[in-house]
């Protein structure tokens, strides 16, 4: 894999993705004993944006900073703000956690965390960084996979997948985790990253969801209208299985965002699938 997510790491889709995915652990974690938790395509863990590959991006100044200086940020982007406070010493700074230390940082003792990564550079600072939290465990190994077996063990599972999008087959085998997943638990919740191009790949990809799961909600960030299917338009979260109470969370990152960061014609759009 070539992709490396130091270069978009705190921009206007991982504001999206973190908010969220916080928020569902929240709520699942008021609702469940324990929680076995599956990060398909992990990362580094944490991301340096005074870096040189954040800074040759510029992506976190239009995302992660415009957000710490809102005077009155939503609610929902609490959590992130506070575990970036405390990566940078109770301050704004440059640091910002991936979702490998946003997890591991809001789950109990109970729970567990298995983080998959498989490139070497990266899953070394993986390691590193989830070595304070003896609940969770770097796995050098390949996420879906991971995520298959490993449902229904544990406790509730909760998957985020969040891969680069690199591989043509990435959208079949989120279909296809999604089925085993359930499967193996049908309490499952699974939090599923992808990028918006062009409406159709997002529709296709969500009827293929339909053939195995009614139960899902689509949280679309459309910066600006979908008329150029070579750039990346903006960003969806899918949640599958997500409680009800999360929708109020959902909605309040994903309007926030196109409003704030989007340009002309920008839309937040959510909706549920119907059976």
């Amino acid at each position: 894999m070539n992709y490396r997510h130091a270069f978009h790491a705190g921009n206007f889709a991982d504001l999206q993705k973190h908010a969220i995915l916080l928020a569902v652990l929240e709520t699942l974690k008021a609702q469940s004993p324990g929680l076995a938790v599956i990060d398909t395509h992990a990362g580094a863990g944490g991301y340096d944006l005074s870096g040189e590959m954040a800074r040759r991006s510029g992506e976190a100044e239009a995302g992660i900073f415009r957000l710490l200086a809102d005077p009155a940020p939503p609610p929902v982007f609490a959590p992130l703000m506070a575990a970036l406070r405390a990566m940078n010493g109770g301050r704004d700074g440059p640091l910002y956690p991936g979702s490998p230390l946003l997890i591991a940082g809001t789950l109990r003792r109970e729970d567990r965390y298995t983080a998959c990564e498989l490139r070497d550079d990266d899953f070394d600072l993986l390691r590193r960084s989830l070595a304070p939290f003896p609940f969770a465990q770097a796995c050098k190994a390949d996420g879906y996979e991971t995520a298959q077996t490993r449902a229904g063990r544990g406790g509730r599972s909760v998957i985020l997948i969040d891969p680069p999008f690199e591989r043509p087959d990435d959208y079949a085998r989120i279909v296809e985790t999604t089925r085993q997943s359930l499967q193996r638990d049908p309490a499952s919740v699974l939090a599923i990253w992808t990028p918006l191009k062009d409406l159709e790949t997002l529709d296709a990809f969500v009827r293929a969801l339909e053939t195995v799961t009614n139960d899902a909600l689509i949280a679309e960030v459309r910066l600006r209208p979908l008329l150029d299917p070579m750039k990346m338009n903006g960003s969806a979260m899918v949640l599958v299985g997500a409680p009800l109470e999360v929708e109020p969370a959902v909605r309040s990152a994903t309007e926030w965002i196109v409003r704030q960061l989007g340009q002309a014609g920008g839309v937040a759009r959510i909706w549920r699938t119907v059976a």
